[in-house]
């Protein structure tokens, strides 16, 4: 496996390159998600906030809603049974 920095490799993503011989794919793995889709319901007010935050910091406001609650989940003390 080569190895070149993360710049080169994203310059030679970017002009369509083949940057695959940088990978370890021997140690490539694939992550299954279980996903289950929840309802939200928020003022006004609080979307348009979410929605300028999302833009902000230039991402969806489902990515931006699902970063917030991974990191107050990890932040959170474990519960008593387990």
């Amino acid at each position: 496996m080569k190895t070149i920095t993360a710049a080169e490799l994203d310059e030679k993503f970017d002009n369509g390159e083949d940057v695959s011989e940088y990978f370890d794919w021997a140690n490539a793995r694939r992550i299954n998600w279980e996903h289950e889709l929840v309802e939200l319901e928020l003022q006004k007010e609080e979307l348009s906030a979410l929605d300028a935050e999302a833009v902000r910091l230039n991402t969806s406001r489902h990515k931006l809603v699902s970063l917030w609650i991974r990191e107050r989940l990890k932040q959170s003390p474990k519960s008593a049974a387990e």
